[in-house]
């Protein structure tokens, strides 16, 4: 297993598709047919342009806009029944682009007025830029016809739903007006908003477009609807008129303060604390592909809190990053290994457990910079440093972060990184509670050809430590995908070793080994309310070194889409587990699973998604079957009223009746977690967020107002409570006030 090596690329034998580079004015039929890039032509402007939905300024029709969109949905082989057109031109300052989305009614869906809203079930249009055209990374900018903006990262080339997130913010210009028969969107992107290569005169481009009324998903760049509609290796051309510039000083300021009452009920003294604080960011272009990020004393606590979940697994449960400080390029810092096989998890800063509870705590942080970006166009660096503060309290000294990578390109789409993650303990003394040290050193192969059939990833960890307790401290992995229209065939295999613990990473689970083949037929009905449907199995199998296999997972599950937009699965489950520990699956028994003892178990698992363009819309998750020994019957989902464009009432819910085997008592779990969220206005938010997790005791209440005054500036106002049920009682309480203030220099 050790001696896995990148060869493999070499062997993998890239398909390659050759694209003509001639821009020529051809329909999307002959583009398709001659396999030529589509393309769009920009020309600078002196003119002022005025962003307010209306495409009077004669600087739009300069260039050769993009028209012709395909269909990606319900079908992908013919063009867009409700055209779109795209126009753009730029000055010194920003990128303008106008976007004419023909209609044929005015019952537009606009959820709600909140920023960065999903796409699903919505009317808008998404801008895709690839501004170092290396078809791994892009920025993305959407408006709804209401004028509701978005914003986000696309990364790994967006081939997996992991590679995309809206929690990057930046300062932009849009908005919206609805017009007779269509509706117009116009973008003002400012060049110091996003990174590109000083000095070119092209960036690859795609635009999605969902439109409810005729039920209707388009893409400029035709994409296959087996792949994601962000995919980026299916992307025109945006032709510069000339070389691009430098964009000047681009220097950003990000002062933020707060204040905060805290009054936990249950210690011993009830006085509340009270404390205060301020600190910042600082947001440093010293290329235009390469940027600083600095943070003194950050307040890095969340004004959202998590949302809960019944947690019936033996190990840690994921949940991402949202803190804006680690968003920008983070692909860069945590794409490496698997999502469960990571030696760095940003979350793990500002956090450490409690020598004396084992519970986890949050450390402050004192300070954190941050480089990442380009160097050049086939070179990617990250370098970021981070100090927390001694915690007396918790026992532990002040601890330094390092993690420094790089990532080169290679072939067409793929890449090559290496990584190095330190966490240095600040003291000179010994203890048995803490490592001095504790380092990962890994290199990590993405690979994804240029027509996108062959996708996957190749990586090595090596960990370092003080204290040599196992022989072994690595994890390795291969995984390979092949994906055509009517099939897809995947290979995966990992290794972790017993002494492989990345403090630093997420890594539940060690000393296994896992294999993972998974095979998935593809069907496109042309009669009947299916649009597509699919047929796979996937087996997960897990073997530990010293004593054979240790669990398995076979899914034969059956997907479908309707041309009405509602999804679905079933699937038929067998599990094997073998305990080497006594276990209690419902995490509120005295009972316990017998440890060394095989379980198999068969359950039927289903899932099902309404439209989520309808006033109500519902997600449903029934289980049924074996359980460990015993037996499960659940249903999980939840449920969503919107009145638009002021917001939504929505109800998560999860229930589960367990009985694990003849010894337990029956347990019934429930989680339920209403959601009332309201946008008064572009600006002015409020929600209230419940969550009554009967696993755990707790009842949370989450009220959050926030005021956007100015744009990416805010003013929060949280209301935090957290109650035991049984009996009725207040564990802690919160308010916190937080201003954030966005300064460009």
């Amino acid at each position: 297993m050790k001696q896995t090596t990148l060869f493999l690329l070499i062997f993998l034998g890239f398909g390659k598709l050759s694209f003509t580079q001639t821009h020529q004015q051809l329909s999307n039929q002959e583009r398709v047919e001659k396999k030529t890039i589509p393309f769009l032509k920009l020309n600078r402007t002196t003119e002022t342009i005025i962003i307010d939905g209306t495409l009077d300024e004669s600087a739009w029709y300069s260039g050769i806009p993009a028209q012709n969109f395909w269909q990606y949905f319900p079908f992908d082989s013919i063009q867009a029944e409700q055209e779109t057109e795209i126009y753009m031109t730029y000055d010194d300052e920003y990128l303008y682009v106008g976007v004419k989305c023909f209609s044929i009614g005015k019952d537009y869906v606009i959820n709600s007025l909140r920023r960065d809203f999903r796409a699903g079930g919505n009317d808008n249009i998404t801008l895709m830029f690839d501004t170092f055209n290396d078809e791994t990374n892009a920025f993305m900018f959407g408006l709804n016809p209401g004028g509701v903006r978005r914003e986000g990262l696309i990364s790994s080339g967006g081939q997996e739903i992991n590679g995309f997130s809206t929690s990057w913010d930046n300062k932009w210009y849009g908005d919206a007006k609805i017009h007779k028969g269509f509706w117009i969107a116009e973008f003002a992107i400012p060049f110091k908003t996003v990174r590109f290569k000083e000095g070119t005169n092209k960036w690859r481009f795609n635009c999605y477009r969902f439109d409810t009324q005729n039920n209707e998903r388009t893409t400029w760049s035709r994409i296959p609807r087996n792949q994601w509609i962000f995919n980026l290796a299916y992307m025109g051309d945006m032709i510069w008129d000339e070389p691009l510039g430098k964009t000047g000083t681009n220097i950003s300021l990000i002062p933020y303060a707060t204040t905060s009452m805290l009054k936990d009920f249950e210690a011993d003294n009830t006085n509340a604390d009270w404390d205060a604080n301020f600190g910042g960011d600082a947001k440093i272009a010293v290329t235009s592909g390469l940027n600083l990020d600095l943070t003194v004393n950050p307040d890095f606590s969340q004004v959202e809190v998590d949302q809960q979940v019944l947690d019936l697994n033996r190990f840690e449960i994921f949940f991402p990053e949202r803190r804006q400080f680690f968003i920008e390029n983070a692909d860069l810092f945590n794409a490496f290994g698997s999502s469960r096989i990571n030696p760095f998890f940003s979350r793990r800063i500002g956090i450490a457990q409690d020598t004396a509870t084992e519970e986890n705590i949050q450390i402050p942080i004192q300070y954190g910079a941050r480089l990442s970006g380009k160097l050049n166009n086939n070179l990617r660096m990250g370098l970021l440093n981070m100090q927390t503060a001694k915690s007396d309290k918790a026992g532990l000294p002040g601890f330094n972060y390092t993690v420094a990578t790089l990532q080169q390109k290679i072939f067409a789409r793929s890449n090559l990184g290496i990584i190095f993650v330190d966490k240095e303990a600040l003291t000179n003394e010994e203890s048995e509670l803490f490592n001095s040290y504790n380092r990962v050193l890994g290199v990590n192969s993405n690979i994804a050809s240029k027509d996108n059939y062959w996708n996957g990833q190749v990586f090595y960890h090596q960990n370092i430590t003080p204290v040599d307790t196992f022989d072994n401290k690595f994890a390795q992995g291969v995984e390979l995908s092949y994906t055509r229209r009517k099939f897809m065939v995947e290979w995966l295999h990992q290794y972790v070793s017993d002494g492989y613990d990345p403090e630093l990473g997420f890594v539940p689970r060690k000393d296994f080994f896992r294999i993972n083949p998974t095979t998935q037929l593809f069907f496109y009905p042309k009669e009947g309310k299916l649009n597509q449907t699919s047929l796979g199995i996937e087996l997960s199998m897990l073997f530990r070194p010293d004593f054979g296999r240790t669990d398995h997972q076979i899914q034969l599950f059956f997907d479908y889409e309707s041309a009405q937009n509602e999804r679905g699965r079933i699937t038929l489950q067998n599990d094997y587990t073998f305990l080497f520990e006594s276990f209690d699956p419902t995490g509120v028994s005295d009972t316990t699973l017998a440890e060394s003892t095989d379980y198999y178990y068969t359950s039927l698992n289903a899932s099902y998604n309404s439209d989520g363009r309808k006033t109500i819309s519902f997600r449903i998750n029934p289980t049924i079957g074996e359980f460990y020994n015993g037996f499960r019957a659940g249903l999980n989902g939840n449920v969503n009223l919107r009145f638009q464009p002021y917001g939504s009432i929505s109800v998560n819910y999860s229930y589960n009746y367990l009985k694990p085997d003849e010894y337990f008592e029956p347990v019934s779990l429930f989680l339920i977690g209403p959601r009332i969220d309201l946008t008064f206005t572009k600006k002015i938010f409020l929600t209230a967020f419940f969550q009554y997790n009967s696993q755990t005791d707790n009842f949370n209440i989450n009220t959050r107002f926030q005021w956007r005054f100015q744009p990416v500036s805010d003013f929060f106002l949280v209301y935090t409570d957290n109650y035991n049920s049984n009996p009725w009682g207040v564990k802690n309480r919160a308010v916190v006030a937080k201003i954030t203030y966005w300064l460009n220099l």
